[in-house]
């Protein structure tokens, strides 16, 4: 068998007491951890750029390029647990031991790794606490300068199995530093674990940390309650049978983790919102309680060999009924189908938000709006106005207006990043470099303020493919969804980092995520339209043609894909529908794409391997074929 001898940064970790928590609860055990994996370790292993060597049971072993990225990984994770057992008993608290190394290893030709690289970095995971990372004294150098951590040095520990003993440090984990630094903050989200009583002193605490809000006078006062407030009340037990009410409560814990990541969110704690369990709810009266604008209920019920989720969103204010969805899950693979569940969930409900509550600010303060009010009716353009071409002056004017009221307000800086970002990619800018620049700009400052807005990472992951940067673009794409993994607008954008980096099946892979994750989202177009441009590049050009015929039946002024629709149609022998289109096009006068040249210059921008080359020279002579002018 062939093996190669190579340096590697080595990270162990595996579950403390999975033996006892299996035993007492087997399949909520289980449940949790699919989620955990899927909602915080794998997104921070692609994040940091890991490489699982395997799995096994409560176990896990990495391979990083750097100790750098492996000790920033297990920082994110550990954490993130600190959160997602807030409020649990101990008894039914997860955590993780960790242990790392750099040193020699051996990978075997099916990528596994052996020697003492390998034996070292387990023996340091058995050594660590609860919540800690243990790091040998060779990992330990090569990161001391970098930490904002309590470190203890445990001094030389003899490790089994291993010939001379090693210096071992313990970093204290689990709990953010006094004051974070960019290499080890995540995100703070707006959660608090406390009896009723205390939310309402934290509601100004909150408010403050996301919104810059007023303090509150209470929880009557609309004005200054936190704008995403909101308590997922217990999904309710419709089975009769209380050996499932494991799912419905596991679904009320995962919403209200993933909502809490929605930019601006204020989410009762499930501790609280677990003491209105089985009990008859008025939600006007939860909104005094807890002084929040919104109250989420479902329900999950059996039927037939499939479970049938329901949801809605009810204002607190008036009582009304403002959104409700329904999904069915098949009974077999329920477990399994949790995270897509929550994840289209809280997706749907994200925009829904967005557009409720810019529809209640402009109700309740259309006299003396603050700098939150605009920047947020700015940027609910994009969950209410999606296909309707790019985004008018007044829009935009919003952010501008919030920037004169507050310069630094995060919100405002991405929606205006966002102004001089979408000519670019459009194609419709008329000085191209300047717009890129000034899109750098506000994307870059923005994410200095709050590195944790996962939209500012999305723009700032398109600006860096226009900077011929695409590798960074999906470092980007990859921090904005370990930041929220239901905001489907990172997808698109690594869709396209993929196709232009000559990915076609990455893309696809990618977009058919997203589109089971929300089949009913506003930007499934543009998710059909990267999925077109994949499968021309697998030289299956009838299902691309289908695909980006659907993205123009919801979007048919876009620039992009209108030239790219009839090149495509001309390259397959449909020269007379091509034709058609391309005069159709032709004849609307709000795009600047109308030579081949333009489209050159645009398709090559994002084009960075030798398969989407050879597809924009393909793309311009389909477009020469029908007609469409060099120059």
């Amino acid at each position: 068998m062939a093996e190669t001898r190579k340096l590697a940064a080595i990270l162990a970790a595996d579950v403390v007491g999975y033996s006892r928590l299996a035993g007492t609860d087997e399949v909520r055990t289980l449940a949790r951890l699919r989620a955990l994996r899927g909602d915080l370790i794998d997104p921070a292993i692609d994040a940091y750029h890991g490489r699982v060597v395997k799995r096994t049971g409560d176990g896990i072993l990495i391979e990083f390029r750097s100790v750098v990225d492996a000790v920033r990984c297990a920082i994110e994770v550990q954490d993130g647990m600190v959160e997602r057992n807030s409020g649990l008993p101990p008894e039914r608290q997860i955590g993780f031991r960790v242990g790392i190394h750099v040193g020699d290893v051996v990978e075997e030709s099916d990528g596994d790794l052996m020697g003492d690289g390998v034996n070292i970095a387990a023996r340091l995971e058995s050594l660590a606490k609860p919540g800690t990372i243990c790091l040998s004294e060779q990992a330990y150098w090569q990161v001391k300068t970098r930490l904002d951590r309590a470190v203890s040095d445990l001094g030389a520990q003899s490790l089994k199995n291993i010939a001379e003993p090693v210096r071992v440090y313990s970093l204290e984990v689990g709990k953010s530093p006094a004051k974070p630094t960019k290499s080890t903050a995540i995100k703070q989200r707006s959660m608090f674990v406390l009896p009723v009583a205390g939310i309402a002193a934290l509601v100004v605490i909150a408010a403050g940390m996301w919104l810059g809000a007023k303090p509150a006078r209470g929880p009557e006062n609309s004005d200054t309650t936190p704008r995403f407030s909101v308590v997922v009340l217990p999904f309710a037990n419709l089975s009769g049978d209380a050996a499932q009410e494991y799912l419905a409560d596991s679904l009320t814990d995962e919403l209200t983790s993933s909502l809490s990541r929605i930019a601006g969110s204020f989410v009762i704690a499930r501790s609280t919102a677990f003491s209105y369990k089985s009990k008859i709810i008025d939600p006007k009266q939860i909104g005094k309680d807890l002084g929040v604008h919104y109250v989420l209920e479902g329900s999950a019920l059996p039927s037939g060999n499939s479970v049938r989720i329901n949801a809605q969103l009810i204002s607190a204010e008036t009582d009304a009924h403002l959104w409700a969805d329904q999904l069915d899950a098949d009974r077999a693979d329920l477990l399994r189908m949790q995270d897509e569940i929550v994840t289209h969930l809280a997706r749907t409900l994200e925009i829904q938000l967005w557009k409720v509550e810019a529809a209640r600010v402009v109700r309740t303060r259309p006299a003396n709006p603050d700098a939150e009010d605009l920047a947020l009716q700015c940027i609910s353009y994009n969950y209410s106005n999606v296909f309707h071409g790019l985004p008018t002056v007044y829009e935009y004017s919003l952010c501008e207006r919030a920037l004169q009221i507050d310069p630094r307000n995060p919100l405002a800086l991405a929606g205006m990043a966002w102004k001089f970002l979408g000519p670019v990619l459009e194609g419709q800018s008329t000085d191209r470099e300047g717009d890129l620049r000034r899109a750098d700009e506000f994307v870059t400052q923005a994410i200095a303020i709050d590195p944790n807005l996962y939209f500012s990472h999305r723009i700032k992951g398109w600006v860096l493919i226009q900077q011929k940067r695409p590798e960074e673009a999906i470092v980007e794409g990859e921090r904005s969804l370990a930041l929220n993994p239901s905001f489907i607008d990172a997808y698109t954008l690594l869709c396209l980092a993929n196709y232009s980096l000559g990915r076609p099946e990455r893309t696809l892979e990618l977009a058919d995520k997203a589109i089971r994750l929300s089949p009913r989202d506003p930007k499934l177009p543009l998710l059909y339209y990267q999925k077109g441009l994949a499968y021309f590049l697998m030289q299956r050009d009838e299902q691309g043609i289908e695909l980006v015929r659907r993205t123009l039946a919801a979007w048919p002024t876009w620039p992009n894909g209108n030239v790219m629709f009839v090149a495509m149609l001309a390259l397959n022998g449909k020269e007379a529908e091509a034709r058609d289109a391309l005069k159709q096009y032709l004849s609307r006068n709000d795009s600047k794409m109308r030579t081949i040249s333009a489209v050159n210059a645009q398709a090559s921008s994002q084009s960075f391997s030798r398969l989407t080359d050879a597809f924009v020279k393909r793309a311009s002579e389909g477009l020469r074929r029908v007609g469409m002018p060099e120059e």
